[in-house]
């Protein structure tokens, strides 16, 4: 699966790139004044291959959760168990995620790929999902938050002691990301956005910017959800030594993703991975997100043609990563939460870039004079 889904990624269509240039500058705009906006409807109809490109819509979030090994080291203050209890809160619809989909109309679908703790809910009401072909068909709805369990072991390994996974397991949780991309967009998806959930998971994902980008791990390390100045010091610590037990590759991004990664990063990096295969944007969410874009951009370079910044996050591995990706987010306002929430807030601007190139007039059909 994941190398005929590499196969399938392909450049941006140079054609519907200039056919889209050409059309802003008919629009009954000053050329450029929409700024970034025009570049991203550039983008976007190089994607899909035609211009104006698709709308954005409807909006699929997809959250993976996974648990850490590393949380041992002490990287985060916060019991792993609120892992599989925030699950519970997002099916309840009670996240900071719930209500920005809800305002966005964007559906969210939780995909449990490496919880350690129980999950608080009825396994009478799981979605089969992934686990069973014959299940009825995934419906997007905006009002109800969708579960899918496709565990593929309960955590990860401490990075610091051992590998993080096996390649075999990580393989799995990046394939697992690549069925849900695919069953999203066959229900109807018109982008994907990204979500995380996993307790210590920033750890990690320092970890991964810092081998795919050669940053030093003080600059790819942040605060989490805002640890002191003894526990930051330990989590610079640990990133360093993860480095310097596994001597990552970045040439061979399912050995990273094994060695330091988590369970929810590999899926991520198959989600993007599974959308540029579909020709289907993909909005990343924070730095979890865009540490699992380095390793999709490893598999796959091409898949950066499909990756939307949604912002900056305030770790500083977010702008690491993103420059090494060459993406520049749509919105700075100092967000750390995760879930999607980033995302979500920055879709309207999305789909306001495309709404330009299919319901803007052109000068000669407004009859407005042009200078």
């Amino acid at each position: 699966m994941l190398e005929t889904t590499i196969a399938a990624i392909r450049p941006a269509d140079e054609a519907a790139m200039a056919a889209a240039r050409a059309l802003h500058g008919r629009l009954t705009k000053p050329a450029g004044s929409l700024g970034a906006l025009e570049e991203l409807s550039v983008r976007l109809a190089g994607l899909a291959g035609v211009c104006p490109p698709p709308l954005p819509e409807p909006a699929a979030v997809a959250i993976f959760a996974g648990d850490h090994g590393v949380h041992a080291q002490g990287v985060s203050p916060w019991p792993q168990e609120v892992t599989a209890q925030m699950i519970g809160n997002f099916l309840a619809g009670g996240a900071v995620v719930n209500a920005f989909a809800r305002q966005a109309g964007a559906s969210v679908t939780v995909v449990d790929v490496g919880v350690a703790s129980p999950l608080p809910t009825d396994p009478a009401v799981l979605d089969p999902g992934l686990l069973d072909p014959a299940a009825d068909p995934v419906v997007l709805d905006p009002a109800v938050p969708r579960l899918v369990v496709s565990s593929v072991r309960r955590g990860t390994g401490d990075l610091t002691v051992t590998a993080a996974l096996t390649r075999d397991e990580a393989l799995a949780a990046v394939r697992t990301g690549i069925r849900i991309a695919d069953e999203l967009i066959d229900a109807g998806a018109g982008i994907l956005l990204t979500g995380d959930m996993g307790i210590g998971n920033t750890t990690p994902a320092a970890v991964l910017i810092a081998a795919f980008t050669g940053a030093d791990p003080l600059d790819t390390t942040g605060r989490g959800t805002g640890v002191d100045d003894p526990t930051y010091a330990r989590k610079v610590a640990v990133v360093r030594a993860a480095l310097a037990r596994h001597t990552p590759d970045p040439a061979d991004p399912l050995g990273v993703l094994a060695a330091v990664g988590g369970l929810e990063h590999a899926a991520l990096a198959g989600l993007i991975l599974g959308a540029a295969a579909r020709r289907t944007p993909v909005l990343l969410d924070g730095v979890i997100a865009v540490s699992a874009a380095l390793a999709a951009a490893a598999f796959a370079p091409d898949a950066v043609c499909a990756m939307i910044a949604g912002h900056r996050s305030a770790e500083p591995g977010a702008t690491v990563a993103l420059r090494h990706l060459g993406l520049d987010p749509l919105i700075d306002l100092g967000l750390r939460l995760g879930e999607g929430t980033g995302a979500l807030l920055a879709l309207p601007v999305v789909t306001g870039a495309v709404r330009v190139l299919h319901e803007v007039a052109t000068f000669d059909s407004a009859g407005v004079a042009e200078k």
